[in-house]
């Protein structure tokens, strides 16, 4: 489908949501505000439409390096899949080279791909660790993930203060010596 018939639906869905609460569409705060929404929405799922194991591939370099390579405090946003409400917070990515190194700026550029989808914090988790895994085949790969969720702070239990932080890892990041490495590094 093309962009502009995708954004043409949007704004229509938009505009019968914003009646169905009850309020007037083509009241004049309103009238663009269809469009502004859809436009936004396309924004925060872009996502979608990039590939993160490219992104790697870009930046791919011969280096004989072995030591902890981390990208810590990678500030993201994403639209909780349940709620399609924001959450937001840190990514902190390590791997450990294995004869090849990407570009620093791709490892936050894979964050961002993957934050751009409606997303749970926890896949999110898994799937930057995967695409790291599988592209650059490193000796491990640890992410950590510290995130507020506005589905937790505005509806529900309304915990303004709650902070969630998922991890995962592979490959060498099994051994605990190293994980806590990285946890204090980050730290």
């Amino acid at each position: 489908m093309q962009e502009e018939n995708k954004m043409n639906l949007l704004e229509e869905h938009y505009k019968n949501v914003i009646s169905l609460l009850g309020e007037d569409p083509e009241r004049e705060g309103l009238l663009m505000t269809p469009h502004r929404v859809a436009k936004a929405m396309r924004f925060l799922t872009k996502g979608y439409s990039e590939s993160p194991e490219a992104i790697l591939n870009k930046a791919l370099f011969k280096e004989d390096y072995r030591q902890m390579v981390i990208v810590k405090d990678i500030d993201f946003y994403s639209l909780c899949e349940h709620h399609m409400l924001p959450f937001w917070g840190k990514a902190h990515v390590a791997y450990i080279p294995n004869g090849y190194i990407t570009g620093l700026s791709k490892i936050a550029r894979v964050v961002d791909v993957f934050a751009r989808r409606l997303q749970v914090q926890e896949r999110m988790t898994l799937q930057i660790k995967e695409c790291i895994q599988q592209t650059l085949n490193p000796l491990g790969v640890m992410v950590v993930i510290e995130a507020q969720h506005m589905c937790m702070q505005m509806r529900g239990v309304e915990k303004q203060n709650s902070t969630t932080t998922t991890s995962d890892f592979t490959g060498v990041f099994n051994q605990a010596k190293t994980r806590e490495e990285f946890i204090n590094l980050i730290r």
